[in-house]
């Protein structure tokens, strides 16, 4: 009897853990990625959502370089793409470099915009080409709408993936900074130019007027890309696909979640909406040891300290005369230096300077050696130093880095020199003032520490918000309704004219009754004295 007690009791036991398992049950997301670097930090985010029981299908291309087609985290859904993007970028950007080692002028800026716009536009287009793929093989389109998605995860840098949302009616959370044109902020929030800059301009949350005035200009060309350029390329898409049409801004606007890879910390304080959470650094977590061979390295340089360089995933290679200065640089200091390299190795490399292919980023930022951490500013990196804790050199190449390394340089914890400037003279005298002058890894420590006192760290942020848009089939509780108004009552210019009509119009008609009295007094006395 006692025996038959205990079994009824594990039995029951049982029961009680299989029902409250099925309330936890994994939802099925729909994954449509932007390639590169957005890639590192979508997939950190999958993994997480793997591990919590998340079904995952990512959408990729049959040329991606980053994203591959068999993984045990997602099941690939792969169109075909008749250019691969990889070496778009690549030329690009190296036409990029040497433009700017020729140093500023107006000419060269005209050209590197007309360049960007260019490459932007092209990108777009060749998405939306692979994107049409789906709608046109009715079997696929078969399958998504009985997979029974609970929602799509995009990369809004791309804009298919909204467009597949709103094609399928699934719920859509956004990873996201950068959307189609520019940075998320500005078609979701007021984004008064007064005091918030445009990335690509280079100022801060403090501008004189004539900065005000170059901001405008910057914000200018973000909307001629928005309207003409990226804007009719999912007008066409919407318009063919999409019943009643759309556009990309109203799909943008239409997002449940916006999951912000940034903070206040990092950024300037601005405007923001409440179904936008911030999740700047949801990447980093306590370092790893590192392997063996790389500690033995990192302790080698005693209390000397390491520094380590790396320009990100896109750069294969510095022009060389840049890359020969920096290891001649390198090669006269006392710290041992990790440098991640691609191309032939600089010819004044140094016996202290190891040269590789790939680094265990986060682990080596997280080490107690690290003294200086040379960067070329993408926000993985920015945020990652932050973490740790470790103060920056900054060679901004291409895109935002400039805007994310100034606002590092704002608060005392990185600095800037630009391609164009840098030499031996430059780079040896920036990186000494970094190691020797000690406010700037006090300053970097500073913002370390108030990014990470949260109520709830932005992985866990990420997350909740994602099951929660599953839970509730969406979030449009969160979303205002500013969006659906005309600009003359967003900005209550009707309401303006209406005020000063009601005002004007009686004074108007009392000053014409007034001067018709008069006037008419004015008749009789004529008429009396004639």
């Amino acid at each position: 009897s006692m025996a038959l007690t205990r079994f009824s009791g594990i039995v029951i036991l049982f029961l009680h853990l299989i029902l409250l398992t099925s309330h936890c049950d994994g939802g099925n997301i729909l994954v449509f990625p932007v390639d590169g670097s957005h890639w590192i930090n979508m997939k950190i985010l999958l993994e997480e959502l793997h591990t919590r029981g998340h079904n995952i299908s990512v959408i990729r291309s049959s040329t991606s370089w980053y994203i591959p087609e068999k993984s045990p985290l997602y099941t690939s859904i792969t169109i075909e793409m008749d250019e691969g993007l990889e070496n778009f970028f690549d030329i690009y950007l190296q036409e990029h470099m040497r433009a700017q080692r020729e140093g500023a002028s107006l000419l060269t800026f005209l050209k590197l915009t007309k360049d960007f716009l260019s490459m932007i536009t092209q990108a777009h287009l060749v998405w939306c080409n692979a994107t049409i793929q789906i709608f046109q093989n009715p079997i696929l389109v078969k399958n998504l709408k009985e997979s029974q998605y609970d929602l799509v995860l995009a990369d809004p840098a791309m804009g298919p993936g909204l467009v597949l949302a709103k094609y399928l009616e699934l719920p859509l959370v956004l990873n996201v900074r950068w959307i189609t044109s520019g940075e998320g902020h500005f078609i979701l929030a007021p984004s008064p130019l007064s005091y918030i800059p445009v990335p690509g301009s280079g100022l801060t949350d403090k501008m004189d007027f004539i900065q005000r005035v170059k901001n405008f200009f910057f914000y200018s060309i973000i909307k001629f890309q928005e309207k003409f350029l990226v804007g009719p390329i999912y007008d066409n898409m919407c318009n063919k696909y999409i019943e009643g049409g759309c556009d990309i801004v109203s799909l943008l606007q239409g997002a449940d979640i916006w999951l912000f890879r940034s903070d206040f910390v990092f950024e300037f304080p601005r405007p923001t909406m409440p179904n936008v959470v911030y999740i700047g650094g949801f990447q980093c977590k306590p370092a790893q040891p590192l392997p063996a061979d790389l500690e033995e390295f990192v302790q080698s340089a005693g209390e000397h300290g390491v520094i380590i360089m790396t320009l990100g995933t896109l750069v294969n290679a510095l022009p060389k005369e840049v890359a020969d200065e920096i290891a001649s640089v390198f090669a006269k200091m006392p710290q041992k230096v990790i440098w991640r390299h691609k191309g032939d190795h600089p010819s004044t490399l140094g016996n202290n300077t190891l040269i590789v292919d790939w680094m265990p980023q986060k682990d080596l930022l997280g080490h107690p050696q690290i003294k200086v951490f040379v960067a070329h500013g993408g926000t993985n990196g920015v945020q990652e130093a932050i973490y740790y804790g470790v103060p920056v050199l900054g060679i901004p190449l291409f895109f935002d880095q400039y805007d994310n390394l100034l606002r590092l340089q704002e608060r005392g914890a990185a600095k800037i020199i630009q391609l164009a400037d840098v030499n031996g003279h430059t780079f040896e005298k920036t990186i000494k003032e970094l190691l020797h002058k000690v406010s700037y890894r006090e300053n970097m420590q500073r913002l370390s520490s108030l990014h990470r006192d949260q109520p709830m760290p932005p992985m866990d942020q990420a997350t909740f918000w994602v099951e929660y848009v599953m839970r509730h089939k969406g979030a449009p509780h969160l979303r205002t309704e500013a969006y659906g108004m005309p600009w003359y009552s967003y900005y209550c210019f009707d309401v303006l004219i209406f005020l000063v009509t009601a005002v004007t119009l009686p004074l108007f008609s009392i000053f014409a009754i007034a001067k018709f009295l008069c006037c008419r007094r004015k008749k009789r006395t004529k008429t009396k004295q004639s």
